[in-house]
């Protein structure tokens, strides 16, 4: 008789198909201390591995969770203690807006940036109105956006 592998700790912040991050399938590791810690939100697999290649290839910034739906974001906050949440703005079931709002009035020193790919001028209002730091479109998604967004909205959350 061979012996069972021993049993993982289940991740609240798990990409939909497994537990842990969504590139490796892995239980997330404890980022560096210092790290900023990313939480990515969005239904769409490819772009969730895409944040997660953004968002690790800057340096301090590691990828705590990238899960599917607000309510996972919600319900696995306290386990991952994300710094910066980057958020989708259509999700199913509760919305980007709603789910920042519930973040910000629940943790205000969390950085919320909604992200969608709609044009930036028209979610001005709707940004301020939810307490998302910023709004940035997909199209416009980088490593050098990210870090100037994790910058300015450090200054202002809390």
């Amino acid at each position: 008789m061979g012996v069972a592998p021993p049993a993982r700790a289940a991740n609240p912040l798990a990409d939909g198909a497994g537990a842990g991050k969504i590139v490796s399938g892995e239980v997330a590791t404890m980022p560096e201390p210092g790290a900023v810690r990313v939480l990515i939100v969005d239904d769409q697999r490819p772009f969730r591995a895409a944040a997660t290649a953004v968002a690790e290839s800057i340096d301090n910034f590691e990828v705590v969770g990238a899960v599917q739906s607000a309510e996972e974001a919600l319900a696995g906050i306290e386990a991952a203690r994300p710094d910066l949440v980057l958020m989708d703005l259509n999700l199913p079931g509760m919305d980007g807006v709603q789910a920042s709002r519930l973040l910000r009035d629940r943790h205000p020193g969390i950085v919320v940036v909604l992200l969608s790919s709609y044009d930036e001028a028209e979610f001005a209002d709707l940004i301020t109105d939810c307490g998302a730091t910023a709004y940035l479109p997909k199209s416009s998604f980088g490593p050098d956006r990210l870090e100037a967004l994790w910058s300015d909205g450090r200054a202002t959350a809390g």
